[in-house]
């Protein structure tokens, strides 16, 4: 099954059950005769920005978050604006320091946003370690940061 396509079903699911549990999604999957694994509902997860509320029933549930339809890159631009403190870069690292609480969404939306010249992200509460695939694409993205910084 296409990701997509099961995806779709994981929305279905969620309107229908009272999912708590990663492996809740597999038994469920696994009764509509999709077999995945853990790891595959884990990235599904993260990929469509799905979010813990509490139950009625106690402890929390998987939720579909509030705003769907973000625009992606005008956030990343806007939260890169707003939380801005200063940025670095050395060999293939570009270190982007924020203010508090702004890390991890940032470094959320970079990944959101496939940038071919990412490897990956690490956000914690006022940096974002963003690792580029070779020194060019770290100076590249640098100029990416400051023109989000300077366009308006």
């Amino acid at each position: 099954m296409r990701k997509k396509e099961r995806q779709r079903l994981i929305k279905q699911l969620l309107n229908n059950n009272n999912i708590q549990r990663q492996e809740d999604f597999v038994a469920l999957l696994e009764k509509q005769g999709i077999n995945v694994t853990q790891a595959t509902v884990s990235r599904d997860i993260k990929d469509m920005q799905l979010v813990k509320v509490p139950s009625v029933t106690g402890g929390y549930r998987y939720s579909l978050p509030t705003q769907k339809n973000i625009d992606t890159e005008k956030k990343l631009v806007q939260t890169i604006r707003d939380s801005f403190v200063s940025v670095d870069s050395q060999d293939k690292f570009v270190f982007l320091k924020v203010l508090p609480g702004s890390g991890p969404i940032i470094s959320s939306l970079l990944y959101q946003m496939n940038y071919s010249e990412i490897f990956g992200t690490i956000g914690d509460d006022n940096t974002v370690l963003i690792i580029c695939k070779t020194e060019a694409d770290t100076l590249s993205f640098r100029g990416q940061i400051n023109s989000m910084l300077s366009t308006e």
